[in-house]
């Protein structure tokens, strides 16, 4: 779970510095920066499993994806920052396994990654690189949403004193220093292994074994679970082989697998058969979980009847199904693209493997409007929740949306809402438009840092709405919805044009 991020010098993003809770919904007008965010978590996600170039390959350009190492960086006018800094604050598994299978348990599970990129010579080099520890005693500040203390302490565990990855300059030499730690139970000693900075390849955080630094292994497994889900319509329509992948990919692709999965049926692809699911409980049987997901869409579209995977065994091909209460069965072919973003969605809260942060862009596209809150709802069910202690049933997840809608921006909850507002500054002779990003009153970021200033209700109002404010009610006229919870277009229809 990504806890905060600080980002300098990243494309648009200078001195940027957001905390995030279980939900986060980014607010603003389009071409602010929103995207350049994820950007930026995705970015620090590739640096923990790729080369340094082949991440810089993988961040989004505007004309796809980028070629040119300095296109990653600020720029002012035609100059370039040459240095960019990125920090994250995350809390980690307790244990997992390294690449070649062998296990690792965490010291600690609050910990700091920080991040320093130069242009060099020849190219793109580290300057900085630490992997440090956050204390039990700073946990409860440095988690500021809300949250009960046995979720804190299922999340936050173990302690250490001295750092994971560190930098030494030496002789005006710079290097990255790997220190050993074996876990919970290692007692320290061991000379830490010293790797020149302008040398690496990749970080090296990226290329841990379990062996020298069980933390730091399991800390870059959580940095590779921060995933950009990017919905293509043509791979959630698809079906699967009996060969594919149990977990939806980015893209959506791999709904009927994953579903086969979660529903228990055993596809052998070697005896080109599909052996009965085993009995057990009624919660392990495939109708609960299939009743669970239809039960789901039906917030979305109504006439849901039941959803299921069909299994041809003569093709050896899973293809999704969904039957309407008509008793009339549809492929996933045929469903609309909303409906099947939300089923995809539907599918992964089913599934305690789908761990992480995952990031989400327009959540409101192909839903109509008087849909959406069933979309939020979803998406914060998603999210883990903080009252609860992390387990199976509540698995350490967490969802970040971005949006130019003022609907979705105000049926989430106070709390949960970030907005982008641009800034405009000179600086060197040139005009520099930055994002800034900001909160409503009396939410827990606006206590956390009282120093910081929030956005009126109605500054939002009037920043992510396109039209004329007079054409709409006052949000101060809106009142709540039947739950309590906070709607602050609850019978507002004037924003509907």
């Amino acid at each position: 779970m990504l806890t905060r991020i600080k980002v300098n010098g990243f494309k648009n993003l200078v001195d940027v510095d957001v905390a995030f809770g279980p939900f986060t919904c980014i607010a603003g007008a389009n071409g602010v920066g929103k995207s350049n965010l994820f950007d930026a978590i995705t970015f620090l996600s590739a640096l923990s499993e790729k080369p340094l170039m082949e991440a810089v390959l993988s961040v989004r350009s505007e004309g796809g994806r980028s070629g040119d190492l300095r296109s990653i960086f600020h720029r002012v006018g035609d100059q370039t920052t040459e240095e960019m800094t990125l920090e994250a604050e995350m809390l980690i598994p307790d244990s997992g396994v390294d690449d070649l299978g062998q296990e690792a348990k965490a010291a600690i599970t609050f910990l700091k990654y920080t991040l320093k990129l130069g242009i060099g010579s020849s190219g793109l080099c580290i300057r900085h690189e630490e992997l440090t520890h956050i204390t039990l005693g700073d946990a409860r500040s440095r988690l500021p949403f809300p949250h009960s203390p046995a979720w804190r302490q299922s999340v936050v565990q173990g302690r250490r004193t001295s750092p994971f990855i560190s930098t030494e300059v030496r002789e005006e030499t710079t290097y990255i220093k790997l220190h050993q730690d074996l876990g919970k139970d290692y007692k320290g000693g061991g000379r830490p292994r010293n790797h020149v900075a302008e040398k690496l390849p990749r970080t090296v955080l990226s290329n841990v074994n379990a062996a020298e630094s069980s933390t730091a292994v399991l800390a870059r497994r959580e940095m590779q679970s921060w995933r950009l889900l990017q919905l293509e319509p043509s791979a959630l329509r698809s079906p699967d082989l009996f060969t594919a992948p149990r977990s939806i990919a980015t893209s959506g692709a791999h709904l009927p697998a994953t579903l086969a999965r979660l529903a228990k049926l055993d596809v052998n692809p070697a005896l080109g058969r599909v052996p009965p699911p085993s009995l057990g409980s009624e919660e392990d049987q495939p109708e609960a979980l299939y009743a669970r997901v239809a039960n789901r869409l039906a917030e979305l579209i109504e006439g849901v009847g039941s959803v299921r995977v069909d299994v041809d065994e003569r093709r050896e091909l899973l293809t999704l199904m969904l039957r309407d209460r008509g008793g009339t069965e549809h492929e996933a072919r045929s469903l609309s693209d909303g409906t099947l973003r939300f089923l995809a969605l539907a599918i992964l809260e089913s599934d305690s493997d789908a761990r992480g942060v995952l990031c989400l862009e327009e959540p409101e596209n192909g839903i109509h409007p008087e849909r959406i809150s069933a979309m939020l709802r979803l998406l914060q069910d998603l999210a883990v929740d903080p009252m609860s202690p992390v387990d199976s049933d509540n698995p350490l997840r967490q969802v970040i949306v971005n949006t130019h809608s003022p609907v979705v921006a105000s049926e989430v909850p106070d709390s949960s809402l970030l907005i982008v507002l641009p800034q405009t500054s000179r600086r060197e002779g040139h005009r520099v438009t930055i994002p800034v990003f900001r909160w409503l009153p009396e939410t827990w970021r606006a206590q956390a840092w009282p120093e910081v200033p929030t956005v009126p209700l109605g500054q939002l109002t009037s920043y992510l709405s396109p039209v004329d404010p007079a054409r709409f009610r006052r949000l101060a006229d809106c009142g709540r919805d039947a739950s309590g919870a906070s709607s602050r277009l609850a019978g507002c229809t004037a924003w509907r044009i």
